[in-house]
């Protein structure tokens, strides 16, 4: 399906036919690009950026090529093709057509959804609003301002959703999208994880590969979702959501290369020696995992949940790739089984209803997705003859949310003492030293074709240029 860029929306949606929406749209767009000034990548109003842009929603037309300046990147409205007689798969309503309006009685729910999925777009934007200034390659620069522009337009639609099925209601939750900020004392975010600074490409490169890929999973869950236009959108952000864990998962690889180079030309792993070399030390990236995979975990919600039951029995949010993976799609009588902390610091198990389980199948699924990237940087490691291996502690440790919420335990789950975990907390999670360390790395590189000391050059540049190719032209 082609994307109409000759109107002011550009849309897949026959928006000129639906003068009302339109119009609401057309005044919510002002508001945005007044968003995007204000909290979008600071001071490179003016750069062309070597950015692609979405033609039509099939394999051959989601991306075209071209210099951009960010400000004038046609943000719009992009639904996936909608598949003939689609049935409802999963849920009470398994077998029926499915919705093309939300049902009355779902309206709450169906809300809440997209304005949580809604508020994370804007949020990792703000996160980000200064990373631009300590780029370690012009390459990086670009990538950084493509995911921007991605998250950008992911809220454009949830925005549509909002305003094309949830009348005024929708329309003011629009506005609320712009009007709470990361890590705002008054008007935070909604979910924590899109509160914490990035304030480093470490950081950043963690956040791509961890809490991108969570919504990876939320939205594969929504695009089994029985209301189509919400399926649908959210299986064409699917495609671009790829790409930004792909930023995550090479760029970490790229600083494990830099370090296992270091490594050799020094002769030893030794962490102040390869500090002296400004390189990240395995055991600094460890902690740097550690703190963004646990942050993300929570984003699933309690391993025990009602919400959660409610929106598989009511066909709202299904389990990531549900028609496909699952034999049984009611899980009226199905049981999951849990280990819990008990009463005197022992664990206990516990069975629960599957429906209630499914913020945790969700989980297990994203641990699982997460493992790949630590398998092909350990590759990395073992090839260069070290015996340190990457792992990702225990779905226990540091938890704030669900049964393990405030259990103090070690990096392999173990419950611990309190005074224990707290003391410990140092060789687990980035210390205010590590911060700092790594924060004097980010000098900026803006030459074609150079990098950054602490990170090794990608494998190949963007659809088929070189590495020195000027993606990013600064004035």
């Amino acid at each position: 399906m082609s994307i109409d860029y000759s109107q002011k929306i550009p849309n897949n949606v026959n928006l000129s036919n639906d003068r009302t929406l339109q119009r609401a749209l057309e005044h919510w767009q002002p508001h945005f690009l007044d968003w995007w000034r204000e909290m979008g990548p600071n001071d490179f109003a003016s750069a062309d950026v070597y950015l692609r842009t979405a033609t039509g929603v099939d394999a051959q037309g989601w991306a075209s090529y071209g210099a951009v300046k960010m400000p004038d990147y046609r943000w719009g409205i992009f639904l996936a093709d909608a598949i003939p007689e689609r049935k409802i798969g999963f849920g009470d309503s398994f077998g029926e057509p499915v919705w093309q309006q939300v049902p009355g009685e779902f309206r709450s729910q169906f809300r809440r959804l997209i304005v949580t999925q809604g508020d994370t777009e804007p949020a990792s934007v703000e996160q980000q609003h200064l990373l631009g200034h300590t780029c370690p390659s012009l390459y990086d620069l670009r990538n950084l301002f493509q995911v921007n522009v991605e998250e950008g337009r992911h809220l454009w639609a949830m925005v549509y959703l909002l305003h094309a099925h949830f009348g005024r209601d929708g329309r003011e939750e629009a506005e609320e999208l712009l009007a709470r900020h990361s890590g705002d004392a008054d008007k935070p975010r909604i979910l924590g994880t899109f509160n914490e600074p990035i304030s480093d490409w470490l950081s950043f490169f963690c956040f791509t590969y961890f809490t991108d890929r969570d919504g990876k999973f939320q939205l594969k869950s929504l695009a089994e979702s029985s209301f189509d236009p919400l399926a649908r959108t959210c299986r064409f952000m699917l495609t671009e959501e790829a790409h930004h864990m792909f930023v995550g998962e090479t760029g970490i690889g790229r600083v494990v290369r830099r370090t296992l180079q270091a490594m050799q030309e020094l002769g030893t792993d030794e962490a102040q020696a390869l500090r002296g070399q400004g390189v990240v030390d395995l055991p600094l990236l460890q902690r740097y995992l550690n703190f963004w995979f646990s942050s993300s975990l929570d984003l699933f919600g309690s391993e025990v949940s009602s919400n959660a039951a409610g929106s598989f029995a009511n066909g709202i949010k299904g389990r990531p790739d549900e028609t496909t993976q699952y034999q049984d799609h009611l899980c009226t009588d199905a049981t999951y089984e849990l280990q819990t902390p008990d009463a005197e610091g022992g664990l206990q198990k516990e069975t629960v209803s599957l429906r209630n389980a499914m913020n945790e199948v969700l989980r297990v699924a994203y641990v699982r997705d997460c493992e790949i990237g630590l398998k092909r940087w350990n590759m990395q490691i073992q090839k260069a003859g070290h015996d340190l291996r990457l792992k990702l502690p225990s779905t226990r440790f540091r938890r704030s949310i669900g049964a393990w919420a405030n259990v103090p335990t070690d990096i392999e789950g173990r419950i611990i003492a309190r005074e224990e975990y707290q003391r410990r907390l140092p060789e687990r999670l980035p210390t205010p030293a590590d911060r700092t360390y790594v924060q004097s790395l980010m000098q900026r590189v803006t030459t074609p074709g150079k990098m950054a000391g602490w990170i090794a050059p990608p494998d190949r540049g963007i659809n088929n240029l070189g590495l020195d190719y000027e993606y990013v032209r600064l004035s």
